[in-house]
């Protein structure tokens, strides 16, 4: 898997609002009405993250989710990341 360039994942983050970029990593955080509605997220995130054979680093704060993407086998940021933040984005609309 190769790695985005700056200007890939500039063009990538345009076109995801809620996302930035933290060095190698794309990092967002969502907040929910209570823990158990920011559960209820994770667990839909954990079903796309298996179906997709890609996993973020998950945060959870009671009713805070910091999710963290990045390719670790790549040692940065791939197209994988950008699709997965696409589909978590999904999950919330």
């Amino acid at each position: 898997m190769e790695r985005l360039d700056d200007a890939s994942i500039a063009r990538a983050l345009e076109s995801l609002p809620a996302w930035e970029r933290q060095g190698d990593a794309l990092v967002r955080e969502v907040k929910f009405k209570n823990f158990r509605e920011a559960m209820a997220f994770v667990n839909r995130v954990a079903d796309v993250a298996e179906e997709h054979r890609h996993h973020p680093d998950i945060t959870i704060r009671y009713n805070r989710v910091q999710l963290l993407l990045t390719t670790h086998e790549a040692g940065g940021l791939t197209e994988r990341d950008v699709e997965l933040a696409r589909r978590i984005d999904g999950l919330l609309t």
